[in-house]
C-alpha cells in the first residue's frame, strides 16, 4: 500500500541554523505556510525581531518571509513535509554524533500524520537517513515508512559568506524512498530553486554525493599544506609556485591554510566512520584529515621560530585577528585558529584575540577564550592574520592598521591566508606566510 500523498504543503522546517533558514524563508517568499522551528530560544527570539545573527538572510529577506517561528513541537502538527536541517558534529574523537540528528527525527515522528514526507538535509554517511533516522521516526510517530510517510534526503550546499550563491542559485539534489515522493520533492524544491534539480537513483546515493563534495575539498587542501610545509623547508615562497602552477588551464587553484567548520573539517570524519563500519580502512582520507588537522601545530612552531630570529623576547606577546573558522561569517564552530592559539600557548605566548564578528559570550562559553578589543591587542610582538574579514581592510591600508597594533622594536606579522600586498612592508614589520 502506497502513501496518500496530498497536493496542498503546509512546510516545517526544523533547524533554524546557516541552513534551514534560508531554507524557510525561500519557502515562505513563495507563498508557503511555513513553521520555522528551534530549540534556542534565543535564537527564537532573534528571530523574532527581525535579527538573524549568522547573517546568512537579510532584514528584508527575513521580513518578507512572513515565518512562524516556535520552540513547540505540537505547532507543527498542521504540517505534511518537514525538512531537517540540523546540525552533524563529530565528538572528541572525531566519530559522529548524531544526537541532534536523532533529536529531530524523533520531534517530527511525535507530531506529524499520515501522508508526510520528512526530508533531511543534514550531511550524514551513506545510510544514515534509512538506518538511523527512519527508526527514530517510527518509534515516536507509531507510523511506518511506505505505508503512513515517505522519507527524503536533499542535502544542504549553502556556502556561509557566499554573497553570489544563494540557497535558489545552487542545484538542489533530490531523492525519496518512493518513486511518488521524489515527485513531489522535486516539484516542491523546484519550485524556490532556479539553478534546477538532480534526482539521484537513491537515498544512499544523495547522501554519498554529499559527503565526498567537502571530502574532495578537504584533501586538495591538504595537498596544498603538504606542499606548503615542503616549500617552506626549501625556502620557497609557496604562493609563488602556486601562481605559476595556476597559469595552466586545468590546474585546481586550491590554496594552504586552515581547515575547520562544520563542513570540510567535520565531512570526512562521517566517510571514514562508515568506511570503518564496512570493514575498509579509507587511507587517502584520513591522510588528508592528518595533515590538514597538522596545520596549526605547524604554523605556530614557524612563528614562534621567527620570532627567535628577530629577537624578540620570549615568551612572545600575539595579536590574533579572527576566530571565526571562514572570512566574514560570525561562525565559530570547529575552528582551526583555536587550535593554533593553543599551540602558541603551549610556547608559552600570551595571545590577545580580536574579532569584530565572532560573539563573545559563544566563544568564550565554547572555548573559554576572550575577545578583545583593538585597544586591547595594542604591543603585540607578533600579528597574526588568521581570518581575512573584510573589517581588517577597510579604508584600503591594511598595512596601517596592522602596524598600530605592534609594540616597540620590529614586530612579526603572520599572513595564514596570503592576502597583504608583500611588496609593501613597512620597515619596522617582518613577514611570513604559509
Amino acid at each position: 500500500m502506497s502513501v496518500s500523498l496530498p497536493s496542498k504543503h503546509r512546510i516545517a522546517v526544523v533547524g533554524l541554523g546557516y541552513v534551514g533558514l534560508p531554507v524557510a524563508c525561500a519557502f515562505a517568499r513563495s507563498g508557503f505556510d511555513v513553521v520555522g522551528f528551534d530549540i534556542k530560544t534565543g535564537r527564537l527570539t532573534d528571530l523574532e525581531r527581525g535579527v538573524d545573527p549568522t547573517g546568512s538572510v537579510t532584514p528584508d529577506e527575513l521580513k518578507a518571509a512572513k515565518l512562524h517561528f516556535t520552540g513547540s513541537a505540537p505547532e507543527m502538527s498542521d504540517c505534511n513535509i518537514f525538512i531537517v536541517a540540523v546540525p552533524t558534529p563529530v565528538d572528541q574523537a572525531k566519530r559522529p554524533d548524531l544526537t541532534p540528528f536523532v533529536k529531530a527525527a524523533e520531534t517530527v515522528g511525535s507530531v506529524m500524520k499520515r501522508g508526510a514526507i520528512v526530508v533531511f538535509e543534514s550531511t550524514v554517511y551513506p545510510g544514515a537517513t534509512e538506518d538511523v533516522a527512519l527508526p527514530a521516526l517510527e518509534k515516536a510517530s507509531g507510523l511506518r515508512c511506505g505505508s503512513d510517510f515517505e522519507v527524503g534526503y536533499s542535502p544542504e550546499r549553502i556556502n556561509p559568506g557566499d554573497t553570489e550563491r544563494s540557497f535558489s542559485d545552487i542545484v538542489k539534489i533530490v531523492s525519496a524512498s518512493s518513486d511518488e515522493a521524489c515527485d513531489v520533492l522535486c516539484d516542491l524544491y523546484g519550485s524556490v530553486v532556479t539553478a534546477g534539480i538532480h534526482r539521484a537513483p537513491s537515498v544512499k546515493v544523495a547522501e554519498a554525493a554529499k559527503v565526498i563534495e567537502n571530502t574532495q575539498r578537504d584533501l586538495n587542501i591538504a595537498l596544498m599544506n603538504e606542499l606548503a610545509v615542503l616549500f617552506h623547508t626549501m625556502g620557497i615562497d609557496t604562493r609563488d609556485v602556486l601562481a605559476g602552477s595556476s597559469t595552466k588551464w586545468n590546474f585546481l587553484p586550491f590554496q594552504p591554510g586552515l581547515v575547520g567548520g562544520h563542513c570540510i573539517g567535520v565531512d570526512p570524519y562521517y566517510l571514514t566512520h562508515k568506511a570503518n563500519e564496512v570493514g575498509m580502512t579509507p587511507q587517502v582520507i584520513l591522510a588528508g584529515r592528518g595533515t590538514n588537522e597538522a596545520m596549526p601545530a605547524f604554523i605556530a612552531g614557524k612563528i614562534i621560530q621567527a620570532c627567535v630570529k628577530l629577537g624578540r623576547k620570549m615568551p612572545p606577546r600575539i595579536a590574533v585577528l579572527g576566530i571565526t573558522y571562514k572570512a566574514n561569517v560570525p561562525d565559530t564552530r570547529n575552528s582551526k585558529v583555536v587550535d593554533l592559539i593553543r599551540e602558541l600557548e603551549e610556547f608559552g605566548a600570551q595571545v590577545v584575540i580580536h574579532d569584530p564578528l565572532a560573539d563573545p559570550s559563544e566563544v568564550q562559553e565554547e572555548y573559554g577564550l576572550s575577545l578583545s578589543t583593538l585597544t586591547q591587542a595594542k604591543g603585540a610582538d607578533v600579528v597574526v592574520l588568521a581570518v581575512p574579514h573584510h573589517a581588517f581592510f577597510e579604508g584600503g591600508d591594511a598595512w596601517s592598521f596592522i602596524s598600530s597594533l605592534k609594540g616597540d622594536g620590529r614586530c612579526l606579522v603572520a599572513d595564514i591566508p596570503a592576502r597583504l600586498e608583500r611588496n609593501a612592508v613597512p620597515d619596522d614589520l617582518v613577514l611570513w606566510r604559509l
